[in-house]
């Protein structure tokens, strides 16, 4: 069944309540949000705005209403233009509301910390960005993130750990967590089990070419069963919400 029905609106407080977290989280909670072609393509010239349309758009924004934390890959971050998340980008209203800090940090992974310390999003941000990095990364890499302000994190050895990662965000109080992506963390994720809720829009574009899937890297064990929680459409774009089974 499709919701809204034809002719009805779906008010503010209804995608509240559909894409809010668990109450009482005793761990970190990863939902992940993608756009995706109605022929798997992830992106349009390698960037992943020209598939969503204003109904994408705004439950992407309420992921950034409701969460604690942006969990993002540093790739994604570089292609879309990333740089710290503003108070008027989100609903101070909603988030204080539910007892949230005004705006949430963001965390992007990077193995090697190939953020630069001038990057936006390190420089240019309300709160300290969040670098979820490895062992093997140059320390003097390191050093120059933690110098312009950024809280720099060891996450594993030679690369970052997805559990470690999620360690580090819990002993700073950040459960709610919100994957933009991109499809390397969402598939390092996928691999160690840790996805909570799948948010997926399917945008009514045959893109063709060879844009890459939502989701790739190592195999799981056994691939992992979901439920559909929730259908929505808008434009003929489907915004589905798939949780743990």
């Amino acid at each position: 069944m499709l919701w809204p029905p034809r002719g009805d609106g779906i008010t503010d407080a209804d995608l509240e309540r559909l894409y809010a977290y668990p109450d009482d989280l005793d761990r970190p909670f990863v939902q992940v949000n993608f756009v995706s072609s109605v022929d798997g393509a992830v992106s349009v010239d390698g960037r992943s705005g020209g598939l969503g349309n204003a109904a994408d758009k705004k439950v992407f924004a309420l992921g950034r209403d409701l969460c604690d934390v942006v969990l993002v890959g540093a790739g994604t971050a570089r292609a879309e233009g990333y740089r710290g998340v503003r108070a008027t980008e989100v609903r101070a209203e909603r988030r204080s509301r539910l007892g949230l800090s005004p705006v949430p940090p963001i965390a992007v992974v990077t193995a090697r910390c190939s953020i630069e310390p001038s990057s936006p999003l390190v420089a240019d941000t309300a709160v300290p960005t969040i670098v979820l990095t490895a062992g093997s990364a140059p320390r003097e890499r390191r050093d120059a993130l933690a110098d312009a302000g950024a809280d720099v994190v060891v996450a594993g050895d030679g690369s970052v750990d997805p559990a470690a990662a999620l360690r580090a965000l819990d002993e700073r109080g950040l459960r709610r967590v919100d994957c933009e992506g991109g499809p390397g963390l969402f598939g390092s994720l996928i691999a160690a089990d840790l996805v909570d809720v799948l948010c997926v829009t399917f945008s009514p574009l045959l893109v063709g070419g060879d844009a890459g899937r939502i989701a790739h890297g190592p195999l799981p064990e056994a691939p992992r069963s979901l439920e559909l929680a929730s259908v929505l459409h808008a434009d003929s774009a489907l915004l589905l919400r798939y949780r743990r089974a």
